[in-house]
């Protein structure tokens, strides 16, 4: 049940946001696949940002290299990302939602919110609120209804697209219970092979799984998580305070491998640099490190470490040089990422429901 008997929560979720953007500036590209990535040019090494439904319907996704989504819609649009337009339609949007005084809002990224309202009418609530989104911004939207934000996350993909889904305790394991763990938000293809490897491979058997065996596995805090995730528990109050970062992230992909030493020292340079101007913009220390290497053609690796507090650039970039060390060696490197995690202040919001993490 609800807290109060009309308090929902709903997730508001733009559909194909990207290219949905792409092709209101662009109108001769409706209906057609359109796929958005690094500069819009497959030669290149880049990623796939988004593609549109029509390029979705030959396997293109989210992630993955340009080049072969270029190979699986030989006569797609291929647009480089524009990240100023971005953000100027999601003003517009979040401008919208919040434009109802009755409503929290709690913004996600540029494409999701999840909205706090009383009524005894949540879908014809959500109905408007896409009307009122399409009518400012020629943007369709999924609305996900819930009775925690976990359910109304999950509501929003059985919606999609321009739809509304409803998801309570009433009905959650009806509908998810025999899923995949992998169809749970939270839950990724790694954690989901390792619940495999325990025999657990619905979102039933996560929810029922003994919580002692999920915290040998994962650890006292991520162990009882996962098993709330997989009965929809957790928060049931949208939280509107403005969210605080705690680190700041810049990788890069290099259109030519880096394959010697000096090479890979003056990458993580210029990167700790880069990642440090965002971090100096704070006036917050570093607390961490973390290195992403990505080897050629496609293995990525990821090494982590706390250090003492600091906020001189050298020792930053004296414990970055220093995970380098654990890079295997001579293995041409086509991708280098680097995270500098910061303290949380003292207003930060504990327990914030995760959105976009660095990596």
């Amino acid at each position: 049940m609800n807290e109060r008997p009309n308090s929902w929560v709903l997730h508001v979720d733009l559909d194909q946001f990207i290219a949905a953007v792409e092709v209101l500036r662009h109108p001769e590209l409706a209906g057609k696949p359109v796929i958005v990535g690094g500069r819009g040019d497959p030669t290149e090494r880049a990623v796939v940002s988004t593609a549109s439904y029509e390029a979705r319907e030959f396997g293109v996704g989210s992630g993955m290299p340009l080049r072969i989504a270029a190979r699986k819609v030989p006569d797609a649009v291929i647009l480089p990302v524009d990240a100023e337009a971005y953000t100027a339609a999601s003003h517009e949007v979040m401008a919208t939602l919040h434009a109802h005084p009755d409503a929290t809002v709690q913004v996600l990224g540029w494409d999701e919110a999840f909205i706090g309202v009383d009524t005894d009418d949540p879908e014809g609530y959500a109905r408007r609120l896409q009307q009122e989104v399409l009518d400012r911004t020629h943007l369709h939207c999924s609305v996900g209804i819930g009775d925690t934000l976990v359910r109304a996350k999950v509501a929003t993909g059985f919606g999609k697209p321009r739809g509304v889904f409803r998801l309570t305790v009433d009905n959650w394991m009806d509908v998810m219970g025999g899923r995949s763990t992998i169809a749970l938000w939270g839950v990724g293809p790694k954690v989901s092979r390792r619940l495999a490897g325990h025999g657990i491979t619905t979102v039933a058997e996560l929810a029922a799984a003994e919580p002692g065996g999920l915290v040998a596995e994962f650890g006292p805090k991520m162990g009882p998580w996962y098993g709330q995730l997989a009965r929809g528990e957790g928060a049931r109050v949208v939280d509107d305070t403005p969210w605080v970062a705690r680190g700041h992230s810049r990788e890069t992909t290099y259109q030519q491998d880096l394959a010697t030493s000096a090479e890979v020292d003056e990458a993580v340079r210029a990167l700790v640099e880069r990642v440090l101007e965002d971090v100096a913009a704070e006036d917050r220390p570093v607390i961490g490190v973390t290195l992403k290497v990505r080897y050629a053609p496609f293995d990525t690796k990821i090494f982590t470490k706390k250090i003492p507090v600091t906020a001189d650039r050298d020792a930053v970039l004296a414990h970055a040089r220093g995970l380098v060390g654990k890079f295997e060696p001579d293995r041409p490197i086509r991708l280098l990422g680097f995270r500098a995690e910061m303290p949380m202040p003292e207003d930060a919001r504990e327990g914030h429901t995760p959105t976009r993490s660095g990596w």
